[in-house]
């Protein structure tokens, strides 16, 4: 079925049926131009014309849809934009596309550059603006959009503060008490979250928050969750809900800092995921009406003395808790969740029943993702390194390769996981660098938030498999200096 648009024929689909035939027959260039295939992995499967653009060659040349750049070393990036212009400022991807039809391209980071490169070389990015993106991002602007959306944040205040005293200024006013949670504007949460009771917690913070807007929040006992939403036309759709595995100091350096998610319907009380989901609609509508339209994530905060489920912070792009995501709207529902992104971004109009494929979605089993950092603080080159595809734990807690695989939901019982390397022979591994991702059937953190044996076991494992040597003078090299351009998901 057609409709006219400015004279041309634009397809119109209705339902599922027609929707997945077309993006199957999709002739539309679509490059997910990232550091590793890993966030939307499998989703080739799904479109035609999707191939995967990446830095790290984590398939050994083995993925027909991954095009790796030649490169003669190791880069220096300073942030995921970096990664993200220097692929599409290389001659061969530019070569590349000059073979084909106009294309799209996907992101997880990019920047004002990016999009002036991306004009260049003849390509059209498939995202909300880098402007609009930036000014969601903001901690702030999340908390003033979450409140217009009836999307209530934990009990907080919004202000300046040059000194301890004008802190509690700020707190007292707004009735928070004096154990405070402070967040600046931008940034990792993990890295610009500061909890302060003290003069001497302001001490220690007090160069990385004097001088910024500030979101200060009373503290609350909670369970740190996420969940993705997708702002469409039709309405916002959303994902499984996740709750976060953080701060294992065997998995991650950073204290709090994210390492993973818990995927299962049993994970919160009763009454609990459908708060969240309706959060996420709420938010998702907003954004749509702010110009904004595909992928976000959400995180949000649940107080475990009264339920009442708060809003954390805001992703606006394809986010960590995307592989997740797409596993379980594929494997469970029958139909990616990015799917419903891109139908944004074609030329194509399309009719959907939101409520049958929410439904799709609510129901599925337990998963777990890991993100394996290193915690050592030490700078090696890389020997050997794990491969990626699936392997098998042993009964006596040992792991090895099993076989080659190409997508998660090649993953048989919970014996096995799908792994996929970042860093590997001839590259750098260096202190919070993440090596590479575990994704597994099963939980793998206990109600009480400990890590489990089994966990444990694959995060040993596998960095066992790692092997590096010192650098000598003839190989020098220069680690990233910040948590962020180490988060390669």
């Amino acid at each position: 079925m057609t409709e006219s648009v400015r004279g041309e024929e634009r397809p119109k689909l209705n339902g599922l049926t027609q929707i997945f035939r077309y993006l199957r027959r999709n002739e539309t260039p679509i490059y997910v131009i990232t550091p590793t295939p890993f966030s939307l992995l499998g989703l080739d499967q799904w479109i035609g014309g999707l191939e995967f653009i990446n830095y790290f060659n984590i398939f050994d040349d083995t993925h027909p849809r991954v095009f790796v750049p030649h490169r003669d070393g190791p880069e220096e990036f300073n942030s995921m934009e970096d990664v993200a212009n220097y692929l599409v400022e290389h001659p061969e991807f530019a070569a590349r596309v000059k073979q084909q039809p106009r294309g799209k391209a996907i992101f997880v980071m990019f920047d004002e550059e990016t999009e002036r490169l991306c004009e260049k070389v003849g390509i059209d990015i498939a995202l909300p603006s880098a402007a609009l993106r930036t000014r969601l991002d903001s901690k702030i602007e999340t908390t003033r959009l979450g409140n217009e959306a009836g999307v209530a944040s934990a009990p907080n205040a919004v202000g300046e503060a040059d000194s301890f005293q004008d802190l509690l200024q700020i707190a007292e006013q707004a009735g928070l008490g004096r154990d405070l949670v402070v967040q600046t504007p931008y940034g990792d949460s993990g890295r610009t979250t500061f909890f302060i009771k003290s003069e001497e917690d302001w001490d220690k913070f007090e160069s990385k928050i004097v001088g910024q807007q500030l979101k200060v929040m009373k503290r609350i006992n909670h369970l740190p969750g996420t969940i993705e939403g997708c702002a469409t036309r039709h309405g916002t759709l959303v994902g499984p809900v996740m709750t976060d595995i953080t701060g294992f100091e065997e998995i991650t350096p950073y204290k709090g800092g994210w390492c993973g998610n818990d995927i299962s319907t049993t994970l919160l009380p009763d009454g609990v995921p459908e708060k969240v989901r309706e959060m996420a609609r709420k938010f998702g509508d907003r954004l749509y009406s702010e110009g904004y339209k595909g992928v976000f994530c959400l995180d949000f905060l649940l107080d475990t003395d009264d339920h009442q489920v708060y809003l954390g912070e805001l992703n606006p792009r394809v986010s960590g808790a995307t592989p997740p995501t797409n596993l379980i709207t594929t494997t469970y529902g029958g139909c990616p969740l990015f799917l419903f992104h891109l139908l944004e971004y074609l030329d194509v109009d399309y009719e959907i029943d939101p409520d049958e494929v929410q439904g799709r979605w609510n129901d599925y089993d337990n998963w777990t993702q890991l993100i394996l950092k290193q915690t050592e603080d030490k700078v090696e080159l890389i020997t050997d390194a794990p491969k990626s595809g699936i392997w098998r734990m042993n009964p006596d807690g040992n792991v090895e390769f099993l076989r080659g695989a190409l997508n998660i939901t090649s993953v048989g019982d919970e014996n096995e996981a799908f792994y996929l390397r970042v860093y590997g022979v001839g590259e750098y591994c260096y202190h919070g660098a993440d090596l590479g991702c575990l994704l597994a059937r099963g939980r793998m953190q206990s109600d009480e938030r400990a890590l489990s044996d089994r966990a444990k076991a694959w995060n040993a494992g596998l960095k066992a498999a790692f092997t590096s040597v010192p650098l000598t003078a003839e190989a020098p090299v220069h680690p990233p200096q910040g948590l962020d351009v180490g988060k390669w998901f």
